[in-house]
């Protein structure tokens, strides 16, 4: 506890705090479809690969978007831009209180803006790890990343105030969430970290993402990108062209190195999972187990509490004994959980202890691949941090989708699990290949000189 202490003492914990909340409402209002999407597929007849897709938007919106924003990160203060996302991020709740009945498409839209809430990650994280030291930033970003404890409020707040008050109106919950971190934003956030670039650009790319992925979007459910579950497979694929598409070709470089992607395809397993099963499983509960909507979203709800906690836990054991010795623990766990549930298709108790499991892994996992980002990508953290929290973000797309066309083609969730269950083998596979290689810069700076007690690395 003392050196837990110490650690926040040597850098700004106002700062931090600041940046815990913006991803903590971010994340509320990220994955708010989520334990409303049983009443909203009752109210609108929903099919599963609608209902699906509708979950899924808001989370590969948010992939999109964190890779401008990360961009954005690296010349423009960390503190405007937070700000200006808790705006955008506000939008489908003031739409959603009009005395209108909104249309799926119109949901799809407003998924794109709840989605900005997600990408907060891409500014939270660098922002809170500027103020602190590197031999503690395993620590500082899952701390900072906890914030993904905001699918815990969805889980509890949403769904007993759909069933009150309706499920629009119940929306207009986020709002006094987002205006009180939009204060602490504003008092005490500090971004410390060195810019370059150019703003207007940065700000332009930023705009052409997300009209770029409303239209995108419109198209795939228009059917033109390629008829029903086709199109929704291939979006992921056109949305991360566009994003890539505006950013500098100076950070572009970091899309050829082999430990890019296998770091990206890790995290879209550890974080996608999070954050695609939180969006999914009150739907999965619902339709497998026949159980409430509110006892679905309370059930979401510890789920979530428990990958957001245990996140900086994977975050400091990662500081002592490295990401990569407990990434190779945890993909095997992540694949034999996911095997597990296709094979057995357990009862309700027996489901949600998977569930619980898998939660526990993808919240370490979480927090110990964020703690080789800055090691490994010194003076790049801002755009590596929306780069691979876009890999995230697609694969929680993913998940929710590819669950959905599970059910409505076989009547059956297991080939979803089984799918997931063999990324994550693949995901293993590539680690366990790299891992010497990737200790020599991994390991903590004690370790690698052999010496005892804290030692700070050096920039």
């Amino acid at each position: 506890m003392s050196r837990l202490i110490s650690s926040l003492r040597s850098g700004n914990w106002k700062a931090l705090l600041a940046c815990f909340l913006y991803f903590d409402t971010g994340f509320t209002t990220w994955v708010m479809f989520g334990p409303l999407a049983p009443f909203i597929s009752k109210q609108i007849s929903l099919t599963p690969i609608q209902a699906g897709f509708l979950v899924a938007v808001p989370v590969l919106a948010a992939s999109i978007v964190r890779v401008t924003f990360g961009n954005l990160f690296q010349s423009v203060d960390g503190r405007r831009l937070a700000l200006m996302g808790i705006g955008l991020s506000s939008i489908p709740a003031f739409v959603l209180l009009l005395p209108i009945v909104p249309t799926y498409t119109l949901l799809l839209v407003l998924g794109v803006f709840l989605g900005v809430g997600g990408a907060s990650f891409a500014i939270a994280l660098p922002m809170a790890g500027s103020s602190y030291p590197p031999r503690v930033q395993g620590l500082v970003l899952g701390l900072a990343a906890a914030g993904n404890i905001g699918a815990v409020v969805d889980g509890f707040l949403f769904p007993g105030l759909a069933q009150s008050f309706g499920w629009q109106r119940s929306t207009m919950a986020v709002l006094p969430l987002l205006a009180l971190t939009a204060v602490a934003v504003f008092f005490w956030a500090e971004d410390r970290s060195a810019k370059s670039g150019s703003p207007p650009r940065a700000f332009a790319g930023l705009a052409i993402s997300v009209a770029g992925l409303i239209a995108l979007v419109l198209l795939v459910n228009a059917g033109i990108l390629g008829a029903g579950k086709t199109g929704q497979l291939l979006l992921p694929l056109f949305g991360s062209l566009l994003a890539l598409s505006v950013l500098p070709r100076k950070y572009l470089a970091v899309l050829g190195e082999r430990d890019t992607w296998v770091v990206m395809l890790v995290y879209s397993i550890t974080f996608g999972g999070f954050v695609g099963m939180s969006s999914y499983v009150s739907l999965l509960l619902t339709t497998q187990y026949q159980i409430t909507k509110v006892d679905a979203g309370f059930i979401m709800a510890l789920l979530s509490l428990t990958g957001a906690m245990v996140r900086p836990i994977g975050g400091l054991i990662a500081d002592r004994l490295s990401g990569v010795k407990v990434l190779l623990v945890l993909l095997v766990a992540i694949s034999a959980f996911n095997f597990g549930f296709a094979v057995l298709m357990p009862p309700l108790a027996g489901g949600i202890a998977l569930l619980v499991a898998l939660y526990f892994c993808f919240g370490l996992g979480n927090g110990a691949t964020f703690q080789l980002v800055p090691h490994r990508w010194k003076g790049k953290t801002g755009v590596m941090t929306g780069i691979i929290g876009a890999a995230g973000g697609i694969g929680g797309f993913y998940l929710p989708v590819v669950m959905g066309i599970a059910k409505e083609g076989t009547g059956s969730y297991q080939l979803g699990f089984a799918t997931f269950g063999i990324l994550a083998a693949v995901a293993f596979i590539l680690v366990a290949t790299l891992h010497r290689q990737w200790l020599a810069w991994a390991l903590p700076a004690e370790a690698n000189l052999g010496l005892e007690g804290p030692v700070a690395l050096a920039e």
